[in-house]
């Protein structure tokens, strides 16, 4: 027979707790558990009773620590002093609109493969696990990329288009 929720939560709460310091630090910490003992509750009358808790409940807090790291990645850098203006930098079309559009003008793997392979950086294999495939595939699909573009943007040449 499964024992009720709140003493789970007297339980393991302290464990959980421990494991979400250890990977956030104290100030997301309880954040994350709140986070991962609310996703529990709703998620603890289909856990089967032979189930290992403790390791469940350590599973789901791990989950949230990665979706508060996430979140943090995502969230705005503090800067000393906030400009006056707008910027263009890392919009389409702010320095070469021609550029832009013939890339937007790629098939969808090509563009994708050209994107995060010159502009994120990534590796070939990196491209491989988000587009699915291979690594050659998206060496493939980047090397048709420029190619394509080459082909269809004016300045390719006169500007350092990759080679």
């Amino acid at each position: 027979m499964k024992l009720p929720f709140e003493r789970v939560v007297a339980q393991h709460g302290a464990t959980v707790l421990r494991v979400c310091r250890v990977l956030l630090g104290p100030h997301d910490a309880e954040d994350a558990w709140s986070e991962a003992f609310l996703a529990a509750l709703r998620a603890y009358p289909d856990l089967p009773e032979t189930a290992n808790v403790q390791a469940w409940l350590v599973t789901i807090a791990h989950r949230k620590a990665i979706d508060v790291l996430r979140a943090a990645k995502r969230g705005p850098l503090p800067v000393e002093e906030v400009p006056d203006s707008a910027t263009g930098l890392g919009t389409p079309d702010a320095g070469d609109p021609d550029l832009w559009a013939a890339v937007r003008h790629l098939p969808d793997k090509q563009r994708q493969a050209v994107a995060y392979h010159y502009v994120a950086g990534l590796t070939h294999a990196e491209i491989a696990g988000i587009l699915g495939g291979t690594a050659d595939a998206a060496r493939r699909a980047a090397a048709d990329g420029i190619k394509n573009l080459r082909k269809s943007y004016p300045g390719a040449h006169a500007k350092g288009a990759p080679r």
